[in-house]
């Protein structure tokens, strides 16, 4: 499995999650490998690159097909994770007005552009394990978050539509591609009033990164073997 985004919360979950089920798992992210994840192959299974750099990009998706090639040229799932979203003065929310477009180029290469990247460069390796792609999106792609900004909810709901085109074109190969949309999952970003939103959610708590990582992990897995193009909501009832 190839995991962008792993070096805190619903990344670290999902590594630990498909770890403990015995899966190889490749990480990425803009940092080197973390001292304190878990897993014993992590150091020598992560790959640091700047998503936000296209040609960065396109280099890792090179050297993952070179590490892949050594075991048989298969990837059973791609996990799209990595998301940005840049905050204001005192880590204000940017609305459209107030985005830079240089903030809304690199979210959407991050968030939108990233994926697709991805899925296009390992398409045979993809095909070829007959693998699963799931994007995680957000409940903010679906209506104005409080939190966060104009570029990261677009961002997200370009990437809920692109799910949906992804499942059509890569279907035929035999590659299915879902996405997960959580909502107020406990981790390090939460902003500050986060607490008021919780008080409105039907199951009156946030959700954990665990949860989310079980929720990915369903998706790429035989117990979803006919579920493809959806999008699977994490949010304690927050949609509804």
């Amino acid at each position: 499995m190839l995991l962008t985004g792993a070096s805190r919360g619903i990344g670290h979950a999902t590594v630990k999650r498909f770890s403990a089920a015995g899966w190889r798992v490749i990480t990425c992210s803009r940092h080197g490998f973390p001292e304190n994840c878990p897993w014993e192959m992590g150091p020598e299974d992560h790959l640091q690159v700047d998503l936000a750099d296209a040609e960065d990009t396109l280099r890792a998706i090179a050297e993952v097909k070179e590490r892949l090639a050594a075991e048989g040229g298969c990837l059973h799932a791609l996990v799209n994770n990595a998301g940005i979203s840049p905050k204001g003065e005192g880590g204000s929310r940017l609305d459209a007005i107030n985005t830079t477009h240089e903030d809304w180029l690199r979210v959407f290469q991050v968030n939108f552009f990233a994926s697709i990247m991805l899925a296009r460069g390992l398409q045979d390796e993809l095909t070829k394990a007959k693998g699963s792609v799931v994007n995680v999106t957000s409940i903010a792609g679906s209506r104005v978050h409080p939190f966060a900004g104009a570029a990261y909810a677009t961002s997200k709901a370009a990437l809920a539509a692109l799910t949906r085109e992804m499942a059509a074109d890569f279907g035929p190969l035999g590659v299915r591609v879902n996405a997960i949309s959580p909502g107020e999952i406990d981790t390090s970003i939460l902003s500050p009033g986060t607490e008021r939103i919780v008080e409105q959610l039907p199951m009156r708590r946030l959700g954990t990164p665990d949860e989310v990582a079980k929720a990915i992990y369903f998706l790429c897995t035989d117990a979803s073997s006919y579920v493809t193009g959806a999008e699977l909501h994490i949010n304690g009832g927050q949609h509804v």
